[in-house]
């Protein structure tokens, strides 16, 4: 029966894990996302999910578990079976940056990992709540080192492009900031709006509506332009030079050993999901800007990563836990 059945698929043209992709999926697919409820990821990754179950025919479960920089989720991701049922949204904190700051991360990005599609480009800022009295980033670098250790910035943790941003900033710009690490993007915005921290780094999405009702202030962008929706505020490196940001991408993976035909199959569907008009205009809307690559383009983006992230951490001196 076996032999029959390789037979009729090499007959049809196609080799046996070819046929099987045809078929796939055939039952719900599980999408952990790894960087928290209420921060900027978790909109994407269901939007994301939402029309790949349309495309697919199947049920896309988006499970958050957040904590330690991504790594947690991403971890699991790692230790999942390879069969296409279960896939990450991944960001550039959980897959590069927690190598550098934590001895024992549990998988090798470069190995324990399908890339599937590089979506692009999460844009983040950095903004100051009204009751510290600056508009502009240079005030609020002013003010710290008139005040050292008197600001507190928050994160959606350690290990986090945000957290190293503010870590690059600091050293920059000689200001003696704090850093106060949450859970998620979202904890560190209620910890600004109940004046907990003075300033945060995260997701720009979260902050716009927030900004125009006067509850924060917009300081500059954390990215290498700025934001079409908000032209009038400058990124980090216009005010301060030198300034280069930690990689800050998010994307989609499998674990090692995924399928090929199933990889190709999940790109073509995400890509093209991610690229039409609708979708491209709702993720700019929550700071997203979409710059889909293939696996080839993921594999050497992860490995220019690394590259960038090792330069970063080892300037700022920061020791591994």
């Amino acid at each position: 029966m076996v032999f029959g059945f390789a037979a009729l698929a090499v007959c049809a043209g196609l080799l046996p894990g070819e046929a099987s992709a045809q078929a796939y999926p055939t039952k719900p697919i599980r999408m952990i996302q790894s960087l928290g409820a209420g921060g900027g990821a978790d909109p994407l990754a269901r939007l994301m999910a939402q029309k790949l179950a349309e495309s697919l025919g199947q049920p896309v479960v988006v499970e958050t578990q957040a904590g330690a920089g991504g790594a947690i989720g991403a971890n699991m991701v790692a230790r999942a079976p390879a069969d296409g049922y279960t896939i990450g949204f991944a960001a550039a904190s959980g897959l590069v940056l927690r190598k550098f700051l934590t001895k024992n991360v549990p998988y090798d990005s470069l190995k324990d990992f399908t890339p599937i599609m590089v979506l692009g480009e999460t844009l983040s800022c950095v903004v100051a709540s009204p009751a510290l009295g600056v508009t502009t980033l240079p005030e609020a670098i002013d003010y710290a080192k008139r005040n050292p250790g008197k600001v507190n910035y928050g994160s959606s943790g350690i290990g986090t492009v945000h957290h190293l941003s503010g870590v690059v900033v600091e050293q920059l710009g000689g200001g003696a900031l704090v850093h106060v690490p949450y859970k998620s993007g979202g904890d560190a915005l209620n910890g600004l709006l109940s004046g907990q921290v003075q300033l945060v780094f995260g997701i720009i999405g979260t902050m716009v509506p927030h900004a125009r009702a006067g509850k924060l202030r917009m300081l500059a962008i954390n990215s290498g332009k700025r934001f079409a929706r908000m032209p009038e505020i400058p990124t980090i490196a216009e005010v301060l030079p030198g300034y280069e940001r930690p990689p800050g991408w998010n994307g989609f993976v499998g674990p090692a050993g995924l399928p090929a035909p199933v990889t190709k199959r999940l790109f073509e569907d995400l890509n093209r999901i991610a690229n039409s008009t609708e979708v491209r205009e709702k993720l700019l809307d929550l700071g997203f800007v979409v710059d889909t690559a293939a696996p080839e383009q993921f594999n050497a983006l992860l490995r220019r990563s690394f590259e960038i992230s090792e330069r970063i951490t080892r300037a700022a001196k920061l020791e591994q836990e």
